[in-house]
């Protein structure tokens, strides 16, 4: 009975470890995501300050699997080169090592010292809980809830610690366990069952920090105990498991550099433990450091020092061969022959980068705008067809219209998956922002075509514009140009004051439609312009107001996200603007209408 028990209380403390991992963790990402996403983009060519950036990210989330699945999404968001890749999970295997060091705090004997009893987990653990049970039930805000989670995870992680040393103490001294540390005096079966565990676990630190738990109780009891023989293959072992949960992430649904980027991560612990081993082996043989340095009990202390050397040594070993590593996987990995995407940087939309709630919304307002570039460049060809029809110029704006239809569909999705994640009230605003505008650039895309569609009836009607109505369509194209540039470089470089300056000249284009449209009507009237042409034209009028309409909302949402009042309030805020009551909105919009309106009155009917 008290076996049962031990086993019992050895699994749920085990679960509350992994729970405690899991919630810091997630805390961690999320509290620091933006910075995560600046550290992990500025990685450059150097090699070494790659290996330094994945040990520094691996150690603020604690999670190397964690900071592998952020490497393979921003591989495919072509923000990282795999060379870049590579060296980030070099260093990931290093930071994953600080987990361990973090569980040593509960080996601390305070005694009388108070500084050591502020260090103390026993003392340390249910003040992190209180505090977070007191940020997550009473303080109820985004911004509280990773500090909450951070702390909640912190101290049911050390009570599961505490948990598992408890059901682990009545197992030493059994035969069962006696027969257990008998198969790890073979250094094959230590690395085989460190493996194992860790692909069971899925966390390489959660198994460390077990085998942390075992080798403290049985170094306490005095009885049978775990040598540092026993204990660092199995820690190899450990760090090879870790490479199973790697394949697997890099190999659902990701591209041909992602799937490399876990060969790498294989290969680099493989060679890194056959090394490792065949020294540990020899340097055992020889009775280097003598036999009570091999046989002697270890401590948890110990077994993180030499996570630690063994991680870090192997990565000083293997960086001058990153290259041959690069080549190894991309000989295992071959390219398929593909036609490239149009435009890859509308294909960055990875739910891996869910990981981190920060960097996916960075990502995916940097493709909503490369969405909006590639809008605008369809407006203006449009408005040439529309003028100057060319059909060869037809595949080019279809095969972007595609690309835009497709990217708004792939969009929705990731965007709204997005928002379960998102923690922090500015990220919901701009996520609100990316859901409104992704639509407006695709509704322009369509208008584009819409401008080549009216092209193309001209031309099978054989009708054309008069040389009156062609300089007027140049003048509003202009226009209509103008203020979409604005808007996307406006969103690109996230400028609010650039984007205050749209609503002026739209209600200029607006004013423009409105005298154009007076103008045509009396060419009709006086047949100095043929039916058919008309038509087209005010159709087309119709579909650059529109245009102008949406680059407004884009516009709008962006000087909202930071304004509580126009947020609230769109119409209230625009009705103010169009009262003219805003000297500086009516500066710009005076300079817009000298710009464009004056120019189209003075040109001739």
């Amino acid at each position: 009975m008290e076996v049962i028990s031990a086993v019992v209380k050895l699994l749920g403390g085990l679960a509350m470890f992994l729970y405690g991992i899991e919630v810091m963790g997630d805390g961690l990402k999320n509290s620091s995501g933006a910075a995560l996403k600046s550290i992990l983009e500025k990685v450059t060519g150097n090699v070494v300050m790659g290996v330094v950036t994945g040990a520094l990210v691996t150690a603020v989330i604690q999670s190397s699997t964690a900071t592998i699945v952020l490497t393979v999404a921003l591989i495919g968001a072509g923000v990282l080169s795999l060379k870049q890749a590579v060296s980030i999970v070099m260093g990931a295997n290093i930071g994953t090592t600080i987990t361990a060091w973090i569980i040593q705090l509960g080996a601390i004997d305070a005694g009388d010292n108070w500084f050591l009893w502020l260090f103390d987990t026993d003392t340390l653990a249910p003040i992190a809980l209180v505090v977070g049970i007191v940020l997550l039930m009473f303080i109820k805000t985004k911004s509280a809830k990773p500090i909450g989670d951070i702390c909640i995870g912190f101290g049911v992680l050390f009570i599961g610690l505490d948990l598992m040393t408890a059901g682990v103490k009545p197992l030493i001294g059994t035969s069962v366990f006696e027969s257990f540390l008998t198969f790890l005096t073979n250094p094959l079966i230590g690395i085989l069952f460190g493996l194992i565990l860790t692909v069971i676990v899925q966390s390489s630190s959660a198994t460390v920090g077990m085998l942390q738990t075992v080798a403290e109780a049985t170094a306490a009891a005095g009885t049978a105990t775990i040598s540092f023989a026993m204990a660092y293959p199995v820690i190899m072992g450990i760090n090879l498991g870790t490479c199973v949960t790697t394949a697997m992430v890099c190999s659902i649904g990701t591209g041909n550099n992602a799937k490399r980027t876990g060969v790498v991560h294989i290969a680099f612990n493989t060679i890194g433990t056959v090394l490792f081993m065949i020294v540990m082996s020899v340097m055992q043989a020889m009775n280097i450091f003598g036999s009570e340095f091999w046989n002697n009990s270890i401590d948890g202390t110990a077994i993180a020092l030499f996570q630690t050397v063994f991680n870090l040594i192997t990565a000083i070993v293997l960086v001058p061969f990153t290259g041959q590593l690069v080549k190894l996987s991309t000989t295992i990995i071959k390219d398929a022959k593909a036609e490239a995407p149009r435009h890859p940087e509308l294909l960055t939309l990875d739910e891996k980068l869910y990981i981190s709630p920060a960097m996916a919304l960075g990502e995916a307002t940097k493709a909503v705008a490369a969405m909006g570039a590639i809008a605008k460049e369809n407006m203006l060809r449009g408005c040439s067809q529309l003028m100057h029809y060319d059909e060869s110029m037809n595949k080019e704006i279809d095969a972007d219209e595609t690309c835009l239809d497709q990217f708004a569909d792939a969009s929705d999705g990731f965007l709204i998956g997005l928002s379960k994640v998102i923690e922090t009230p500015a990220e919901d605003r701009q996520l609100d922002m990316l859901l409104q505008t992704v639509p407006s650039f695709e509704r322009i895309g369509d208008y584009a075509t819409n401008l080549v569609e009216l092209g193309e009836q001209m031309r099978r009607d054989g009708a054309s514009f008069s040389e009156g109505a062609l300089k007027e369509l140049e003048m509003i194209c202009a226009a209509v140009n103008e203020i979409l540039s604005t808007t996307v470089a406006a969103f690109t470089n996230d400028d609010d004051a650039l984007a205050r300056t749209v609503e002026p000249l739209e209600e200029t284009i607006d004013d423009m439609v409105m005298f154009l449209r007076d103008r045509h009507t009396k060419r009709l009237k006086n047949g100095s312009c043929s039916v058919s042409s008309g038509l087209v034209f005010m159709e087309a009028l119709t579909h650059l107001e529109r245009v102008s309409d949406h680059c407004s909302s884009i516009a709008l949402m962006m000087v909202a996200r930071h304004n509580e009042a126009i947020l609230a309030n769109h119409y209230d805020y625009l009705r103010e603007l169009h009262a003219g009551n805003q000297t500086w909105y009516m500066d710009e919009r005076n300079r817009r209408r000298e710009q464009y309106i004056t120019p189209l009155k003075n040109m001739s009917k």
